[in-house]
């Protein structure tokens, strides 16, 4: 792709993002749009971090499951995988 061909993209998809905004925030039938997802938000909202905290907990039980089934294999010769003790998994 060259430089030309990127910068033609980045302004299309620019375009589009303004075109779009426009339309939500400055007609009747884009603002009634808005609106409505508005409300569609805060109704996924709770969901969606209901989801977060389910698949934080799922990381934690593979992780046990990892490492007592590397304690029940004797596979101590690894180093432990975040040594500083403040670390946190980033799961």
């Amino acid at each position: 792709m060259t430089e030309k061909t990127h910068a033609c993209a980045v302004l299309m998809v620019g375009a589009g993002i303004g075109a779009a905004v426009g339309y939500m925030f400055f007609t009747d039938r884009g603002r009634a749009l808005r609106r409505q997802l508005e409300t569609a938000l805060e109704t996924l909202a709770p969901e969606l971090s209901h989801f977060s905290g389910a698949i934080n907990r799922t990381a934690g039980v593979a992780s046990e499951g990892w490492k007592l089934l590397n304690e029940a294999l004797g596979d101590s010769s690894r180093a432990p995988r975040y040594v500083n003790p403040h670390q946190t998994s980033p799961f």
